[in-house]
Formats: C-alpha cells, structure tokens, sequence
C-alpha cells in the first residue's frame, strides 16, 4: 500500500490503520474524478452548439445528478463515522500509562528540535523560559540547582526511541506554532505555544542500516522553515540503552585532596 500511493515505509502499531483509510478516501477521489470527466465529455457532446444553437437556461431536470451528491455525501460519512473517528477516539480513550512507556518531551523552537530525556531516574528535570541559552547550550532552560535535572540528557535534532515500547512525546514550543511529523511512525500533531501536548505510538521495527528517518516540520513557522529538520532513529532495547549511556552527562571529576603537610621534626632534647 505504500508504495501503490507513495507512502513512506509504515512502522508503527497504528499505521495500517491509516493506510487503509487513505486508500479508501483515494479510491473514492479516483471514482469522482473518472466520473465526473466522463460525465464532463458527456455534456460536452450532448449540449454542443450544432444541437442546442440556442442556450436554454432551466438547467438539469433529472435526479440522477442529486443521486450522485447524496451517495457521495454518504460515502464520505461512512469514511468520517466508521474509519476516522472511532480511530482518533482510539488514540485519545487508549493513552498508554507512562510507567509502561517511554516518556520524552520535544520543545521546538524556531528552528530546532530540542529533545529531552529523564535520565536514569526517570523524572524530569525543572525547566524555566529565563533560562534558556543556547550559548551555553541550555537550549531548554533546564534548571540547574534541581536535583532532578543532574541526570537528564538533553540533545538537539536527534530522537531515539526503543521498538516495540509506547512511546509517550510531550510537545511544546519556546515560540511560534510547529507541527511535529514523523513519516513512518504515522503522527503529526501541531506544537502551540504555552500548551503541552501528548502524542503517543507504538514502533513496530527499528531503523534499517544506512536510512536515516527525518523528524519534519509540517507547519511554516518563519523564514527558515525549511531547515527545521531532524534525526529520529528506532533503535532494538540495547542499542537504545547504550545511547543513552553514550549521551548522559558525565560526572565531574573531582580533583584530589591536597596532601596533608607533614609534621615539622622534634626538637632536639636539651642537656
């Protein structure tokens, strides 16, 4: 099916689900737009100058064509009523509990995607909007005297996930309207300023050696939108593992205590 509507590969628990939808609304498409030009030559011929010198203006009297409209209308209610709906209801009624998921927030911002990680203790480190510098790359405004921000992995345009696992993504925005798209995991969802909103999917196999899978933009958010772009990779539990050891905050060293001075000699007895 995707290659038939030119889809990229599906790699997500949902995916099938929407494939098979928007085969269905592109079959339908295919049936109008063949229906309607034969109908279209059809008038052509039928109504041509040579037969009808003199145009008359009291317009179609026969019901076919409003048969038409309605089984079209019907159609696409069953599309709404039947596929659409009850799947988007899915999504929201079956959100995963985040003790059996993977929980990552994504804070974009013109034009980056900065990704945030728990770290080993699995709580989110305090962030605050005054201090964000990406100078000093801190691109979230993670808080430094919070206990809980010491182990969490912070990185920009880069995204790995385990397979196999809900994923849970907390979306905001440090600015303007986003819209966060992976392709193959079949999700996008716009990013609004001041709000916080979950996405959640399930990946079904791991990123195939040598591809790389983009994270996108799918909403004009300036004037350099079209570099707002990132990595996403679906990793096996061990390959995830390890990047996130490759990627935690390394402890400083502590520099060795200064030896003790030795004692000075004892004086010489007197006598």
């Amino acid at each position: 099916m995707e290659k038939l509507l030119g889809l990229p590969i599906n790699a997500s628990a949902h995916g099938p689900e929407l494939d098979h939808m928007n085969a269905l609304v592109h079959w339908l498409m295919l049936v109008l737009f063949v229906g309607w030009s034969l109908y279209f030559l059809f008038v052509l011929f039928l109504f041509r100058a040579g037969r009808h010198p003199k145009a008359v203006y009291e317009g179609a009297k026969g019901k076919l064509s409003k048969g038409i409209e309605v089984a079209v209308a019907i159609v696409e209610a069953i599309l709404l009523i039947v596929y659409a709906v009850p799947a988007w209801a899915r999504r929201v009624a079956d959100f995963p509990p985040e003790s059996e998921a993977t929980v990552v927030r994504v804070i974009a911002q013109q034009f980056a995607w900065n990704v945030h990680y728990a770290g080993a203790d699995g709580v989110f480190g305090r962030s605050r909007a005054e201090l964000v510098d990406a100078g000093r790359l801190n691109f979230i405004g993670l808080d430094p005297s919070d206990p809980a921000a010491g182990d969490d992995i912070v990185v920009q345009n880069q995204l790995h996930l385990p397979v196999g696992k809900p994923v849970i993504v907390k979306l905001t925005s440090l600015d303007v309207i986003h819209s966060f798209y992976l392709p193959q995991m079949r999700v996008k969802q716009d990013v609004i300023p001041g709000m916080e909103i979950p996405l959640w999917f399930v990946p079904t196999m791991t990123t195939p050696a040598g591809e790389q899978w983009n994270i996108a933009c799918a909403q004009l958010c300036g004037n350099s939108h079209y570099r707002m772009k990132g990595i996403y990779a679906i990793d096996d539990q061990a390959g995830y593992e390890k990047w996130l050891a490759d990627n935690a905050p390394k402890p400083r060293a502590v520099p060795p205590a200064a030896p003790a001075p030795e004692p000075p000699p004892a004086a010489p007895p007197h006598g």
